[in-house]
Protein backbone atom coordinates (compact mmCIF):
# COMPACT_ATOMS: atom_id res chain seq x y z
CA UNK A 1 0.00 0.00 0.00
CA UNK A 2 1.25 3.47 -0.89
CA UNK A 3 2.42 5.63 2.03
CA UNK A 4 0.42 8.84 1.63
CA UNK A 5 2.54 10.55 4.30
CA UNK A 6 5.59 10.51 2.01
CA UNK A 7 4.12 10.00 -1.48
CA UNK A 8 1.29 12.50 -1.14
CA UNK A 9 -2.48 12.33 -1.39
CA UNK A 10 -3.70 12.18 -4.99
CA UNK A 11 -6.24 14.92 -5.79
CA UNK A 12 -8.12 15.14 -9.08
CA UNK A 13 -10.74 17.37 -10.69
CA UNK A 14 -13.01 16.43 -13.59
CA UNK A 15 -15.81 18.22 -15.41
CA UNK A 16 -17.77 15.18 -16.59
CA UNK A 17 -20.07 17.20 -18.90
CA UNK A 18 -23.17 15.42 -17.59
CA UNK A 19 -21.61 12.14 -18.80
CA UNK A 20 -21.89 13.16 -22.47
CA UNK A 21 -18.70 12.44 -24.36
CA UNK A 22 -17.02 14.03 -27.35
CA UNK A 23 -18.90 11.49 -29.47
CA UNK A 24 -22.16 12.98 -28.06
CA UNK A 25 -22.96 9.69 -26.36
CA UNK A 26 -24.34 9.62 -22.79
CA UNK A 27 -22.29 7.00 -20.94
CA UNK A 28 -21.88 7.28 -17.13
CA UNK A 29 -20.01 3.96 -17.06
CA UNK A 30 -17.32 5.42 -19.28
CA UNK A 31 -16.85 8.34 -16.89
CA UNK A 32 -16.51 5.86 -14.00
CA UNK A 33 -13.86 4.01 -16.00
CA UNK A 34 -11.83 7.22 -16.33
CA UNK A 35 -12.10 7.86 -12.59
CA UNK A 36 -10.88 4.31 -11.97
CA UNK A 37 -7.93 4.95 -14.31
CA UNK A 38 -6.90 7.92 -12.16
CA UNK A 39 -7.31 6.16 -8.80
CA UNK A 40 -7.61 9.38 -6.75
CA UNK A 41 -7.83 9.77 -2.98
CA UNK A 42 -9.94 12.93 -3.36
CA UNK A 43 -11.88 13.94 -6.45
CA UNK A 44 -13.95 16.99 -7.32
CA UNK A 45 -16.52 16.50 -10.07
CA UNK A 46 -18.41 19.19 -11.92
CA UNK A 47 -21.65 18.78 -13.88
CA UNK A 48 -22.47 15.59 -11.98
CA UNK A 49 -26.23 16.34 -11.98
CA UNK A 50 -28.80 17.22 -14.59
CA UNK A 51 -29.16 21.00 -14.70
CA UNK A 52 -32.93 21.14 -15.22
CA UNK A 53 -36.03 19.13 -14.32
CA UNK A 54 -35.47 16.80 -11.38
CA UNK A 55 -31.71 17.66 -11.44
CA UNK A 56 -30.98 13.99 -10.77
CA UNK A 57 -27.46 12.68 -10.26
CA UNK A 58 -25.98 10.96 -13.29
CA UNK A 59 -23.53 8.42 -11.84
CA UNK A 60 -24.03 5.06 -10.16
CA UNK A 61 -22.33 6.03 -6.90
CA UNK A 62 -22.72 2.57 -5.36
CA UNK A 63 -20.93 0.95 -8.29
CA UNK A 64 -18.26 3.66 -8.22
CA UNK A 65 -17.66 3.05 -4.52
CA UNK A 66 -17.37 -0.70 -5.09
CA UNK A 67 -14.82 -0.17 -7.82
CA UNK A 68 -12.74 2.72 -6.47
CA UNK A 69 -13.49 3.07 -2.76
CA UNK A 70 -14.62 6.66 -3.34
CA UNK A 71 -17.63 7.91 -1.38
CA UNK A 72 -19.35 11.32 -1.71
CA UNK A 73 -19.25 13.85 1.08
CA UNK A 74 -22.81 14.39 2.35
CA UNK A 75 -24.84 17.09 0.61
CA UNK A 76 -28.33 18.45 1.33
CA UNK A 77 -29.62 19.80 -1.96
CA UNK A 78 -33.42 19.34 -1.83
CA UNK A 79 -33.52 17.32 -5.05
CA UNK A 80 -32.27 14.05 -6.55
CA UNK A 81 -28.83 15.31 -7.44
CA UNK A 82 -25.52 13.95 -6.19
CA UNK A 83 -24.00 17.31 -5.36
CA UNK A 84 -24.37 21.05 -4.90
CA UNK A 85 -24.92 23.01 -8.12
CA UNK A 86 -23.50 19.96 -9.87
CA UNK A 87 -20.35 19.89 -7.70
CA UNK A 88 -19.52 16.60 -6.03
CA UNK A 89 -16.53 15.78 -3.80
CA UNK A 90 -15.53 12.14 -3.41
CA UNK A 91 -13.04 10.81 -0.86
CA UNK A 92 -11.31 7.52 -0.13
CA UNK A 93 -9.84 6.56 3.26
CA UNK A 94 -10.35 9.98 4.81
CA UNK A 95 -12.58 11.19 7.64
CA UNK A 96 -14.93 14.01 6.68
CA UNK A 97 -15.17 16.46 9.59
CA UNK A 98 -17.23 19.32 8.16
CA UNK A 99 -19.07 20.11 4.93
CA UNK A 100 -20.32 23.51 3.75
CA UNK A 101 -22.42 24.32 0.70
CA UNK A 102 -21.73 27.84 -0.54
CA UNK A 103 -23.87 29.74 -3.03
CA UNK A 104 -21.72 31.96 -5.22
CA UNK A 105 -22.61 35.43 -6.54
CA UNK A 106 -23.11 36.15 -10.22
CA UNK A 107 -25.76 36.09 -12.93
CA UNK A 108 -25.83 32.28 -13.18
CA UNK A 109 -26.70 29.92 -10.32
CA UNK A 110 -23.31 28.67 -9.13
CA UNK A 111 -22.02 27.07 -5.96
CA UNK A 112 -19.02 25.52 -4.26
CA UNK A 113 -18.65 22.56 -1.94
CA UNK A 114 -16.18 22.78 0.98
CA UNK A 115 -15.16 19.74 2.99
CA UNK A 116 -12.69 19.44 5.87
CA UNK A 117 -11.11 16.00 5.59
CA UNK A 118 -8.57 14.30 7.86
CA UNK A 119 -6.06 11.78 6.51
CA UNK A 120 -3.30 9.95 8.38
CA UNK A 121 -0.89 12.45 6.79
CA UNK A 122 -2.88 15.45 8.07
CA UNK A 123 -6.01 17.51 7.60
CA UNK A 124 -7.04 19.49 4.55
CA UNK A 125 -9.90 21.71 3.40
CA UNK A 126 -11.09 20.73 -0.07
CA UNK A 127 -12.97 23.24 -2.20
CA UNK A 128 -14.71 21.95 -5.32
CA UNK A 129 -16.30 24.50 -7.65
CA UNK A 130 -17.42 25.40 -11.14
CA UNK A 131 -17.02 29.11 -11.82
CA UNK A 132 -19.27 31.20 -14.08
CA UNK A 133 -18.96 32.08 -17.75
CA UNK A 134 -18.68 35.85 -17.17
CA UNK A 135 -15.39 37.35 -15.98
CA UNK A 136 -17.10 39.78 -13.59
CA UNK A 137 -18.98 36.88 -12.01
CA UNK A 138 -15.78 34.86 -11.69
CA UNK A 139 -14.08 37.71 -9.83
CA UNK A 140 -16.97 37.93 -7.37
CA UNK A 141 -17.03 34.16 -6.97
CA UNK A 142 -13.30 33.90 -6.27
CA UNK A 143 -13.54 36.66 -3.66
CA UNK A 144 -16.40 34.82 -1.97
CA UNK A 145 -14.56 31.49 -2.11
CA UNK A 146 -11.42 32.89 -0.52
CA UNK A 147 -13.47 34.35 2.34
CA UNK A 148 -14.98 30.92 3.00
CA UNK A 149 -11.91 28.77 2.35
CA UNK A 150 -9.19 30.61 4.23
CA UNK A 151 -9.85 30.67 7.95
CA UNK A 152 -7.77 31.18 11.07
CA UNK A 153 -7.34 27.46 11.81
CA UNK A 154 -4.27 27.08 9.54
CA UNK A 155 -5.78 24.03 7.85
CA UNK A 156 -4.20 23.69 4.40
CA UNK A 157 -6.59 24.34 1.53
CA UNK A 158 -6.87 22.71 -1.91
CA UNK A 159 -9.11 24.49 -4.42
CA UNK A 160 -9.98 22.67 -7.63
CA UNK A 161 -12.51 22.70 -10.40
CA UNK A 162 -13.50 24.12 -13.75
CA UNK A 163 -12.52 27.80 -13.54
CA UNK A 164 -13.88 28.71 -16.99
CA UNK A 165 -10.92 31.08 -17.39
CA UNK A 166 -8.68 31.00 -20.46
CA UNK A 167 -7.10 34.45 -20.15
CA UNK A 168 -3.57 34.82 -18.78
CA UNK A 169 -1.70 37.18 -16.50
CA UNK A 170 -3.50 40.34 -15.40
CA UNK A 171 -6.49 39.72 -17.68
CA UNK A 172 -7.18 36.45 -15.90
CA UNK A 173 -9.74 36.45 -13.09
CA UNK A 174 -7.55 33.80 -11.44
CA UNK A 175 -5.06 36.50 -10.48
CA UNK A 176 -7.48 37.22 -7.60
CA UNK A 177 -6.22 33.99 -6.00
CA UNK A 178 -2.61 35.27 -5.89
CA UNK A 179 -2.56 37.07 -2.50
CA UNK A 180 -3.56 33.89 -0.65
CA UNK A 181 -2.55 31.07 -3.01
CA UNK A 182 0.35 32.51 -5.00
CA UNK A 183 0.48 33.34 -8.73
CA UNK A 184 -1.79 31.01 -10.72
CA UNK A 185 0.72 30.12 -13.43
CA UNK A 186 -0.29 29.08 -16.94
CA UNK A 187 -1.97 25.77 -16.12
CA UNK A 188 -2.14 22.59 -18.18
CA UNK A 189 -4.45 22.33 -21.21
CA UNK A 190 -7.56 20.28 -20.46
CA UNK A 191 -10.16 21.56 -22.94
CA UNK A 192 -11.37 20.49 -25.42
CA UNK A 193 -10.57 16.90 -24.50
CA UNK A 194 -10.01 15.68 -28.05
CA UNK A 195 -7.39 18.41 -28.69
CA UNK A 196 -6.67 20.20 -25.40
CA UNK A 197 -5.61 23.83 -25.78
CA UNK A 198 -7.16 25.77 -22.87
CA UNK A 199 -6.29 25.40 -19.17
CA UNK A 200 -9.85 25.76 -17.89
CA UNK A 201 -9.42 23.23 -15.07
CA UNK A 202 -7.13 24.13 -12.18
CA UNK A 203 -5.81 22.99 -8.82
CA UNK A 204 -4.47 25.54 -6.33
CA UNK A 205 -3.18 24.97 -2.81
CA UNK A 206 -2.43 27.02 0.29
CA UNK A 207 0.39 26.85 1.15
CA UNK A 208 1.35 26.19 -2.45
CA UNK A 209 4.50 24.35 -1.34
CA UNK A 210 2.33 21.26 -0.68
CA UNK A 211 1.21 21.10 -4.33
CA UNK A 212 3.05 18.74 -6.65
CA UNK A 213 3.06 19.06 -10.45
CA UNK A 214 -0.42 19.25 -11.96
CA UNK A 215 -1.00 16.97 -14.94
CA UNK A 216 -3.83 16.30 -17.35
CA UNK A 217 -5.03 12.70 -17.33
CA UNK A 218 -4.77 12.25 -21.07
CA UNK A 219 -5.80 8.76 -22.20
CA UNK A 220 -7.81 7.57 -25.20
CA UNK A 221 -10.78 6.90 -22.90
CA UNK A 222 -10.56 10.32 -21.23
CA UNK A 223 -10.56 12.00 -24.65
CA UNK A 224 -13.93 10.39 -25.39
CA UNK A 225 -15.74 10.37 -22.04
CA UNK A 226 -16.18 14.16 -21.58
CA UNK A 227 -15.33 17.42 -23.31
CA UNK A 228 -12.80 18.11 -20.50
CA UNK A 229 -9.78 16.04 -19.52
CA UNK A 230 -9.38 15.39 -15.80
CA UNK A 231 -6.43 16.98 -14.03
CA UNK A 232 -4.54 15.58 -11.05
CA UNK A 233 -1.79 16.40 -8.55
CA UNK A 234 -0.26 14.96 -5.40
CA UNK A 235 -0.59 16.97 -2.20
CA UNK A 236 2.02 16.47 0.54
CA UNK A 237 0.02 17.24 3.67
CA UNK A 238 2.91 16.60 6.04
CA UNK A 239 4.69 19.58 4.46
CA UNK A 240 1.88 22.04 5.17
CA UNK A 241 3.20 25.42 6.36
CA UNK A 242 6.75 24.09 6.79
CA UNK A 243 7.95 26.43 4.03
CA UNK A 244 5.90 29.64 3.90
CA UNK A 245 7.64 31.31 0.95
CA UNK A 246 5.21 31.65 -1.98
CA UNK A 247 5.93 30.41 -5.47
CA UNK A 248 4.07 30.47 -8.75
CA UNK A 249 1.76 27.53 -9.36
CA UNK A 250 3.99 26.80 -12.35
CA UNK A 251 3.25 25.32 -15.73
CA UNK A 252 1.41 22.49 -14.06
CA UNK A 253 -0.96 24.44 -11.86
Amino acid sequence: MRDRTTDGVLFASYNIHKCVGTDRRFDPGRVADVIAEIGPDVMALQEADRRFGDRAGLLDLAALRERTGLVPVPVANGHLGHGWHGNLVLVREGVVRKVRQVSLPGLEPRGALLADIDFDAGGVRVVGMHLGLLRHSRLLQIESLIDHAVEADDRPVVVMGDMNEWRRRRRSALSAFAPRFGPPGVGVPSFPAYFPMLALDRIFARPNTILGPVEAHDTPLARRASDHLPIKARITLGAAFDTPAPRANGAGA
